[in-house]
């Protein structure tokens, strides 16, 4: 009897090492690209809100109400663009919100990657606000809209 068997194939634990590995490595560059995508949503949302400040200048040069600039179509779109960066639906004003008066404006849009807020207004003031309650509770004081960035 010949004992000198040909090996074909692999073993079923060569093949489940090798499995593991690759899962291993699957699962670390998941993680990278998933915060690279997050990063990239962050860029996205304050590029919206950026693009506020030059839409309601431009409102305002031709005519607007600077207690009307929220209502603009352009500012409406950038804040729905910024929403849209957050979360991928259309729905407005669900991570983002603006305030106008007759002093000033100011418009805020969640981050994604942490739960800290970009917001931007009349002075042309771009700013990380550090927790969601920052932007969102000073948005109102004692019934009057808060038209700065807090």
């Amino acid at each position: 009897m010949n004992k000198n068997l040909s090996k074909k194939g692999f073993t079923i634990i060569e093949l489940l090492v090798v499995i593991a590995i690759i899962a291993v490595l699957a699962s670390i560059v998941l993680v990278n690209v998933t915060g690279y995508i997050n990063k990239g949503k962050d860029a996205a949302i304050q590029g919206n809100l950026a693009s506020v400040i030059t839409n309601a200048a431009v409102a305002i040069d031709g005519g607007a109400a600077i207690d009307a600039v929220c209502d603009n179509p352009t500012i409406i779109a950038a804040l729905a663009a910024a929403d849209t960066a957050y979360d991928g639906n259309t729905t407005a004003n669900q991570v983002t919100d603006c305030n106008d008066a007759t002093t000033g404006w100011a418009a805020c849009g969640q981050l994604k990657v942490s739960d800290a807020y970009f917001c931007v207004d009349y002075s042309g003031a771009k700013k990380t606000i550090a927790t969601r309650a920052a932007c969102v509770t000073a948005w109102e004081i004692a019934g009057v809209p808060v038209t700065v960035c807090p």
